[in-house]
């Protein structure tokens, strides 16, 4: 029976917590800032967190790795 295999995009961008949440880089931080609110630049530092439902299938995509 062949392995599962790790996808390697979703190994990038996703962490898990040793609680089992899944931790994420969040969307718009990276240039044109200038367009957005100074409220809106503040919410969206540090890392954001991934719904419950969302978590299954990044726990299968990432197999055994949590990095």
């Amino acid at each position: 029976m062949p392995k599962q295999k790790t996808h390697k995009g979703v190994k990038k961008r996703f962490r898990i917590t040793a609680n089992g949440k899944v931790k994420h880089r969040r969307a718009g931080t990276s240039h044109l800032q200038v367009r957005l609110t100074s409220k809106r630049k503040r919410n969206l530092r540090g890392t954001g967190v991934l719904a419950k439902a969302d978590t299954l299938k990044i726990h299968e995509a990432l197999g055994k790795y949590s990095y």
